[in-house]
């Protein structure tokens, strides 16, 4: 019997907690949603029922035909406090940013920690402060820049549960200044890589190969000191095979070494195709992209409140970005969220901060130009948001809507029409990429285990601190 779930009163039936009712859910195994009810208990989905199927429930809740997707998980996203993305240091920070996730459909969250101390002086204090404040499950992935922290490999990835390490590739000759953070080389990389495949933990490469943007980005800016070309000209300081080479490196590291490698924000047709080079010579290579690489090109007529990094690229990358999606060539979808506000952007493309907000439009958007528009289907939208995600991150609780797992849900309107305001944006960001953009598909009721943060489209105050520190575990990585 699953944890939670007790004897009613009458016939010796099980109780539930929660019994929804009427919808149709997207189940694995299943090219198209099937109509029946979701019994939760203790959090964790306890039965899926033919529909109409008479079962006690504390709490019963009527669908109404709309579609029970798993909780979405973003796997990608930077928590912080203000503008500093590198840790939240107060629980609100955490509330805010779980508020726009959940209200997004997301139900688990893996945000990086960035810092040049040992984590283990920091982690347990971070996690607290998290998990005071955040609506939805998390995660962490230590950002390792330094010997000490590399040093900590084995133990945040076998004893805290933290098996993914992201690493700049493009920190050298200071660039990481920016950040706070020290230089490295692909010496670290290879030693990190090494580290990572013995300990069972994966590699998470921010892809560039600084020095060839160093020498287009000084050849652009003597062009164009004033940056008037905007987003072209961003993407010409960064274009795609600075990426792809950076790619194929760390990729081909990663094979030698026998480290499993996920790519973050891929948002080109060249580096797509240098991660599956490596992946069909052996190399265990995930590709992630992000819903702006999706829909927004140098063409924006938004200018330089679409400065990310990397770049966005030309539409030729977005259609190839789609193939992948549809083929099955990128494994997910992720936000590279950023909550720094709209005043970041001031001073132009050359000064204005990268990054933008998502987790609040990133299942809408693929619900709507995905689904509605491409013919994406919903279980594929699944895989990519949830299924993927947990396998790849060792969520290995969530990721599914299967009897035994995290009750975590996202219950979307396929067919609902919105437009995207500013002042419906939640994250503290304050704005959106897609304000003024009618997207078709919209989230009715989101679920961490069994429990409402959204309801009927209202995030749920007393959600505020439920949210729990995951501990994961790669079932992929190979070592124990």
């Amino acid at each position: 019997m699953p944890g939670g779930a007790r004897r009613a009163a009458r016939g010796g039936l099980t109780m539930m907690d929660l019994l929804l009712a009427g919808g149709r859910a997207v189940l694995p195994g299943q090219a198209a949603p099937v109509a029946c009810d979701i019994a939760t208990a203790g959090g964790r989905i306890a039965a899926i029922l033919a529909p109409g199927t008479d079962v006690p429930a504390a709490e019963r809740v009527a669908l109404k035909g709309l579609t029970v997707l798993p909780g979405a998980i973003d796997a990608h996203l930077h928590l912080g406090h203000g503008k500093d993305i590198s840790r939240p240091r107060v629980p609100g920070d955490a509330d805010r940013e779980s508020a726009a996730a959940a209200a997004g459909g997301i139900t688990c969250f893996v945000p990086y920690l960035m810092a040049t101390e040992p984590f283990a002086e920091i982690l347990d204090g971070v996690i607290e402060v998290t998990q005071a404040g955040s609506r939805i499950d998390f995660g962490y992935h230590p950002i390792v820049s330094t010997e000490a922290q590399l040093a900590e490999v084995p133990m945040l990835a076998r004893e805290r549960g933290a098996p993914s390490f992201k690493i700049f590739m493009n920190n050298r000759g200071g660039e990481g200044k920016r950040l706070g953070l020290p230089d490295i080389d692909d010496g670290f990389l290879l030693r990190l890589c090494e580290a990572a495949a013995a300990h069972g933990g994966m590699v998470c490469p921010h892809p560039e190969t600084i020095e060839m943007a160093w020498v287009l980005r000084d050849r652009v800016m003597k062009a164009d000191p004033e940056g008037k070309g905007g987003l072209s000209a961003w993407n010409a300081t960064r274009p795609p095979f600075v990426e792809a080479d950076a790619v194929q490196r760390a990729a081909y590291v990663a094979r030698i070494t026998g480290a499993p490698l996920y790519v973050v924000h891929t948002s080109s047709a060249e580096a797509l195709d240098a991660a599956l080079r490596q992946r069909a010579a052996g190399a265990r290579v995930f590709v992630e992209t992000c819903p702006h690489y999706l829909t927004h090109d140098i063409g924006w007529e938004g200018g330089v409140i679409g400065k990310i990094n990397p770049p966005l690229r030309e539409a030729s990358d977005r259609e190839a970005l789609w193939r992948g999606l549809l083929d099955g060539s990128v494994d997910t979808v992720a936000t590279d969220h950023v909550h720094r506000d709209v005043s970041s952007k001031e001073g132009g493309i050359w000064t204005a901060s990268p990054g933008c907000p998502g987790m609040e439009t990133m299942l809408p958007v693929l619900l709507s130009e995905g689904h509605a528009k491409r013919g994406l289907s919903l279980a594929r939208i699944a895989a990519l948001t949830a299924t993927n995600p947990a396998g790849i991150m060792g969520l290995n609780d969530k990721g599914a809507i299967a009897p035994g797992l995290d009750a975590d849900l996202a219950i979307v309107d396929p067919a609902a029409r919105w437009t995207v305001t500013r002042d419906g944006v939640v994250s503290s960001a304050g704005y959106s990429i897609y304000e003024g953009q009618e997207l078709t598909g919209r989230v009715v009721h989101t679920l961490v285990r069994g429990r409402f943060a959204l309801r009927d489209g209202t995030l749920q105050d007393d959600a505020i601190g439920t949210g729990r520190y995951v501990q994961r575990r790669l079932l992929h990585a190979g070592a124990a």
